[in-house]
């Protein structure tokens, strides 16, 4: 395997750490962390029981303002009005307690909103008096740019002050000029009669509490919902219900208070939304496998919700988006369909789509790239219009960092940059972890926090879990480095030396501590790929080439009078010790003798190896089928996924082995490679006489197609491969390959992708950070 042609002897990136013997300090001291690493997981996994939702001051006093059918001069809910009473902030505010400093519109918002009801009811003149003070103290902050705005602040604002002066109240505005805030109002109301007037309809009904006696009330009731709500909004809710006291209203209403008590959240039902957030968080830190019935559970009941088609997921884009792709990378079978109701006109008619919502869109983005069918065009048309939104928003600047998370244009970037078939899973860690949003907070028309959501324990798992890994694979690279010393590998002169290259690809794909084994297997034999693919393609001699066929052929050999060569004896006896080492050990986890599938493996290559160097030296051109029935053995990724299948947990029997279905997964992840890198070294073994994929297609081709035309037709039959493939690692129906074993084929898939993503390669410096991110340096929690 041959993934990079740079010359840096990577295995000087290691360094030292210290051993854990027993009963020694060093010992006593991890006992701390594994202790706090127990605690930290059983807190995450209670709040898989329950999702924390903070109530709303804001929705509560709308809920409140409702008057008593009967009786028009009282509250239809006074709970509502007393929970008001109650829960006003000690700065005469209302809203979230301990908000940031750049949430001070969103408690004028919820401040203005509690006066009303209890101006309008005549209680608590007191309460009244000090939220006017706080109002009077702050309303600068409402023309503040630099302030969050919560969603139709513009429009909500204004229009409670009218209803303010309606009441006989005047809103103090100190030394601000709300002249402004009242043109922006009427602005953003001219803006909902354009040419998008469902996005704008859907826009405006969201929050047509702002808009009062003036809304088209029947129209915005199509925007009811199942369970009575309207857009799950309780504040939009009980304006209708004011207006037109409609029952489902009342219900949706009356359920909440009997879930929240006396008040109500800015958003209901959020449950679904919230837990695959927590299961989104799990993957992308990397301790999902910490928390494996718990995740079950909860796509367990989303695969539920999804085939009863629940509103829930299906009206709400992220929702929808991430819960195809979730489930869908998990195993579930569920179609692309309900993508056609996603698309970029159907998106830019609904309230995201109309607030050009980032979030929906990069969700959106994320799951159009999860193809696994040749005819899912509606995924392809959705990766085409969501990347090129997203790309123009990072562009000019739309897309900017606030107090709420200040890495969101970070986030897209990286999206972006690394698709979900060239991500490796350490790396795409790292990067979340540096780049998590602990604030729980979030903004709708109101502020809202949940616990479950940019939990700061996630993060302090996710630290130490990284951390413990890299020192786990710090000590496996030095050993792996003495054993390269102690195999004479480092004598070799014709060698590249890739052993910290060849680690990392596993360490940053294979990374639990308990795959220690899988990780070996794999870095050992991506040396021994590399020394003799250097060995036939410059090193050794047509002689030299074949003895050492004839010696892994006849296996149990003298190598003192076997051997033709030094080099050959130092490569045979390598491969010897290395494959009867593995035998013992897969003896061990299989239960059964696994050398000769291992042995059969490298007879594979390097007979496929013999026969692409005689056709060099015989300057012969193979059709473009036998090029390929070749090339994708002699990409020499055999010897190092194959082996490592043994390792990563299930018993394979020999029937699984030898079945179809997994020579089908080597071979199509074989010729993805093959490709890959044909289409990389095409110019340079081109000015040393050699064919690849590229120069054969162009010979076989009789002229008629460019090298960009050639190229442009490869990388097409790569993606078209790459989707099969992901097909057959996430299908269960059918399959008899573990789950876990077929995953490993996807792992070096991303390897590929990510070393060949460039026209130029993964370069050495890029290399260098990378294998530094995952195996040197540790991550400071302090830092973050």
């Amino acid at each position: 395997m041959s993934l990079s042609h740079s010359s840096r002897p990577w295995c000087s990136l290691y360094s030292t750490s210290v051993s854990l013997v027993p009963g020694s300090i060093e010992a006593r001291k991890a006992k701390k962390p594994a202790l706090f690493i127990e605690g930290t997981k059983q807190r995450i996994k209670t709040m898989f029981d329950k999702v924390e939702l903070s109530v709303s001051s804001y929705d509560t006093a709308w809920v409140a303002m409702i008057p008593c059918q009967n009786t028009p001069q009282a509250p239809f809910f006074p709970q509502c009005v007393n929970w008001l009473l109650d829960n006003q902030l000690h700065d005469g505010s209302w809203g979230l307690p301990n908000r940031d400093s750049f949430l001070v519109k969103d408690a004028l918002l919820s401040t203005l909103a509690c006066i009303l009801p209890i101006k309008q009811w005549g209680v608590g003149e007191e309460q009244m008096n000090k939220g006017l003070f706080y109002i009077e103290s702050n309303i600068a902050a409402a023309t503040d740019e630099k302030q969050a705005s919560p969603i139709g602040f513009n429009i909500i604002f204004p229009a409670m002050i009218e209803l303010a002066k309606n009441l006989d109240l005047n809103i103090p505005q100190g030394t601000t000029n709300l002249d402004a805030l009242f043109h922006k109002r009427e602005l953003e109301l001219k803006r909902g009669y354009g040419s998008n007037l469902e996005g704008k309809g859907s826009y405006l009904a969201y929050f047509s509490e702002g808009l009062g006696k003036s809304a088209d009330w029947e129209m915005i009731m199509k925007y009811q919902r199942k369970n009575g709500s309207l857009s799950n909004s309780p504040s939009t809710t009980a304006a209708a219900f004011t207006y037109l006291k409609n029952s489902g209203c009342l219900s949706y209403l009356h359920s909440l208070l009997d879930r929240f008590g006396n008040a109500v959240p800015t958003v209901y039902p959020l449950d679904i939304y919230t837990r695959l957030c927590m299961v989104d968080s799990l993957e992308r830190l990397g301790i999902d496998r910490h928390f494996r019935k718990e995740i079950k559970s909860v796509l367990d009941e989303t695969y539920r919700y999804w085939l009863q088609g629940e509103e829930e997921i299906f009206l709400d884009t992220a929702t929808c988006a991430m819960a195809f792709r979730i489930l869908r990378v998990n195993g579930f079978d569920i179609s692309s369909d309900p993508f056609t109701q996603l698309s970029e006109d159907h998106f830019s008619s609904s309230l995201g789509g109309y607030m050009k919502d980032i979030g929906s869109v990069l969700e959106l983005f994320r799951a159009s790239q999860i193809i696994i069918h040749p005819d899912e065009f509606v995924l392809e048309k959705q990766n085409f219009w969501t990347s090129q939104f997203l790309i123009q928003e990072l562009s000019n600047g739309s897309i900017h960092a606030d107090g709420l998370n200040k890495y969101v244009s970070q986030e897209v970037d990286d999206a972006l940059k690394f698709p979900y078939h060239a991500s490796l899973e350490r790396l795409s860690n790292r990067r979340a972890i540096e780049n998590y949003n602990k604030n729980n907070t979030r903004v709708l028309k109101t502020a809202y926090s949940s616990s479950n959501i940019g939990n700061e324990d996630f993060l302090n798992l996710a630290v130490e879990d990284f951390n413990i890994c890299q020192s786990i694979q710090r000590e496996e690279l030095k050993d792996l480095a003495r054993w390269i010393t102690e195999n004479r590998l480092d004598k070799l002169k014709f060698a590249r030396q890739k052993l910290a290259y060849c680690y990392f690809s596993a360490a940053a794909t294979l990374f639990s501590p308990e795959l220690s084994d899988a990780r070996i297997s794999w870095a050992k034999n991506g040396v021994l790929t590399t020394v003799v693919d250097d060995f036939f393609d410059v090193g050794g001699s047509v002689e030299e080439l074949v003895n050492l066929i004839q010696l892994v052929e006849k296996w149990d050999v003298d190598v003192s009078t076997g051997c033709c060569s030094e080099n050959v004896e130092i490569i045979f006896s390598a491969l010897h010790s290395t494959i009867c080492d593995f035998a013992d050990k897969g003896l061990t986890l299989q239960g059964r003798n696994v050398i000769s599938h291992i042995i059969d493996i490298w007879l594979n290559l390097l007979k496929s190896m013999l026969k692409e160097a005689e056709w060099l030296r015989d300057k012969s051109v193979p059709s473009m089928d036998e090029y390929m029935t070749n090339g994708y053995v002699s990409f020499a990724l055999g010897p190092i996924v194959l082996p490592a299948l043994y390792c990563v947990g299930p018993k394979l029997s020999e029937e699984i082995v030898g079945t179809p279905e997994l020579h089908h997964l080597y071979e199509i992840m074989s010729t993805c490679g093959r490709l890959l890198n044909d289409i990389q070294t095409f110019k340079r073994e081109s000015e040393e006489g050699k064919l690849n994929a590229v120069s054969l297609c162009m010979i076989h081709g009789g002229g008629d197609c460019t090298k960009e035309e050639t190229i442009k037709e490869l990388k097409s039959f790569i993606a078209g491969k790459r989707r099969e493939l992901l097909k057959l690692v996430l299908q269960e129906k059918g399959s008899v390959v573990p789950r876990a074993c077929k995953d490993l084929f996807w792992k070096m898939i991303k390897v590929l992708h990510l070393f060949y993503m460039k026209d130029d390669g993964f370069t050495s410096h890029e290399m260098f950070n990378s294998v530094n991110a995952v195996l040197e340096e540790p991550i400071v929690l302090n830092k973050l």
